[in-house]
């Protein structure tokens, strides 16, 4: 009888709550949701083409002739060749399009650019700091002939006063 018990316990055990242990199922949803039906392969299909096209579009830039000529060429043909030469010359190319050429070009082409970005940076920051010491200087150089002025006019009073 024992022996029946104990066999009846571990099949129990191991039928419902060894497989909650190792499986466990979720909470119920609340009894406020309703479930969504199931998506169509044909909706599925719609949803991926739709979410494509919208992160494609997200990547598309205007970054110029050299990473898209086939764009411009066909502007250039609609517009005429005039008008897109001379806009084409006066433009000065970005840094971030620099970098997309140079990038395209590979490492030895993305060397010197980045080379260029670095020393205009440094050269920026390095006439910032300069100027920045300049006025510290020029500061300094007021407060001391502030104190200067203030100490050169107590020593004045100071001896007006008698004892």
């Amino acid at each position: 009888m024992k022996v029946r018990v104990v066999c009846r316990k571990v099949y129990d055990y191991i039928r419902y709550d060894l497989r909650e242990i190792a499986f466990p199922s979720s909470l119920p949803d609340p009894p406020h949701i309703q479930k969504r039906p199931k998506l169509t392969w044909r909706d599925n299909l719609f949803i991926l083409k739709k979410a494509t096209k919208l992160y494609c579009a997200s990547w598309v830039r205007d970054i110029g002739p050299d990473l898209r000529p086939n764009d411009y060429a066909k502007d250039n043909e609609a517009n005429g060749e005039a008008k897109t030469t001379s806009s084409a010359q006066e433009k000065e190319p970005s840094v971030v399009e620099d970098l997309a050429v140079a990038a395209r070009g590979g490492m030895e082409t993305l060397r010197p650019a980045l080379q260029r970005v670095y020393m205009t940076r440094a050269s920026a920051y390095r006439d910032a700091l300069k100027s920045f010491i300049q006025g510290y200087q020029e500061g300094v150089q007021q407060v001391m002939e502030k104190k200067e002025e203030s100490k050169t006019q107590s020593e004045g009073n100071a001896p007006k006063k008698s004892t």
